[in-house]
């Protein structure tokens, strides 16, 4: 399928980036809650289907296939005008209410070792994953409930032509806790470590097949992956790092691995403050992480002057501050951190996504200062850091 020239004009700014090449801007994209897009369009009086990764000639963008250990359509439990309420094929009975910004899991099936050891996955490669519309989880269950989802290749083909896109996959603890939950998962890695190992290497088996299978059927339209995994809060990591080495690294390593072997970069993100492993996922190859949550005391400059360019950066500008500060203050968090894209290695994001709170006036304001200010070589003004490089 035939490209744009735009579109090869921003993979090439992408891939350079990643390398830590200076490419002709410092590139920018996000991802976007529903609810702000909402907003977005109605600010701006734009049509019901306006998309800002279109608007704004983004940079990147992803596509998640159904990553659902069973294929199946949400079965309703209850749907008033207030709340509904659905099992998922992660077999998750998951609640949202009217006007809340996140869902909450209310109860997973699988609540026993018993039942985590017996879990079965339906096939990594059943081509209803990639081919067919339909429910799951990722894609369904945000800040709204959203039913059949549409064909994941319907969209990749419809995004190639204009974006680098890379394909979705979460790592062990991201399609984990969909299963089994947090609070399990994490009292049976101290009580049933053995047991929960058997569990996760599955998992990790699952999670590679995945990868592979998306990548054949995407045929030749990926750019890309981004990994999906959580596995650190506001401070620090929800485990020691060595639980994490054990039951998480060998099979983040193997899909990084793989998805370098078909020359495909990957972009991990993780919320919270896991600095603790980023000498392990360097050591394994990582390109680039993302988002660098400020709210966790992350800072990109900080992370650049200790890490140099041993693994690119994506996100980090403060949502809070997007949403309410003043615009002197905003432009300074801007600009200070545009100098962690000095040698390349940075993509402008929000340190997690856009939420509903961010003014289309805000967002653009922080859009125009990065194309305005972000061209190579980088002239920061008052806000440059000499020392960066």
């Amino acid at each position: 399928m035939n490209r744009s020239e735009n579109c090869l004009k921003k993979l090439d700014r992408i891939n350079k980036t990643l390398r830590h090449e200076e490419a002709d801007r410092v590139p920018i994209s996000d991802f976007f809650w529903l609810t702000f897009i909402d907003r977005w369009r109605e600010e701006l009086d734009l049509p019901k289907d306006a998309s800002p990764y279109s608007h704004y000639d983004l940079d990147w963008i992803c596509a998640t296939p159904n990553l659902d250990p069973h294929i199946k359509n949400f079965e309703v439990i209850k749907s008033t005008d207030d709340e509904e309420v659905v099992r998922t094929g992660f077999e998750a009975i998951v609640r949202h209410k009217k006007g809340a910004q996140m869902p909450y899991f209310e109860k997973f099936e699988t609540d026993t070792v018993e039942k985590m050891l017996a879990f079965e996955f339906n096939d990594p490669w059943d081509e209803r994953r990639y081919f067919k519309g339909g429910d799951n989880q990722l894609a369904g269950v945000s800040e709204v409930i959203t039913r059949n989802s549409p064909p994941w290749i319907d969209s990749v083909k419809e995004l190639h032509p204009d974006f680098p896109l890379y394909g979705s996959v979460c790592e062990g603890m991201e399609e984990g806790w969909r299963i089994i939950g947090t609070e399990n998962l994490l009292l049976w890695s101290a009580l049933h470590p053995d047991e929960l190992e058997i569990f996760l290497n599955r998992v990790a088996d699952f999670n590679l097949e995945l990868m592979k299978a998306q990548f054949k059927a995407a045929d030749g339209m990926l750019d890309g992956f981004i990994i999906w995994g959580d596995v650190s809060y506001v401070n620090g990591m929800l485990f020691s790092p060595d639980t994490w080495r054990r039951f998480f690294k060998p099979g983040l390593k193997n899909m990084i691995d793989f998805s370098h072997s078909q020359g495909l970069p990957v972009i991990y993100h993780g919320c919270g403050n896991s600095t603790d492993i980023w000498p392990d996922i360097i050591d394994i190859g990582l390109d680039c992480y993302n988002p660098l949550e400020a709210k966790s005391g992350m800072d990109v400059i900080e992370k650049r002057q200790t890490f140099g360019h041993d693994m690119a950066f994506c996100g980090n500008i403060d949502v809070m501050k997007w949403a309410d500060a003043p615009l002197d203050e905003l432009e300074a968090e801007v600009m200070r951190k545009m100098n962690a894209a000095k040698g390349g290695g940075f993509i402008v994001q929000s340190d997690h996504s856009v939420p509903s709170n961010v003014s289309a006036e805000r967002y653009e304001f922080v859009y125009n200062l990065v194309k305005k200010n972000g061209t190579y070589p980088l002239d920061l003004g008052q806000w440059d850091i000499p020392d960066m490089k």
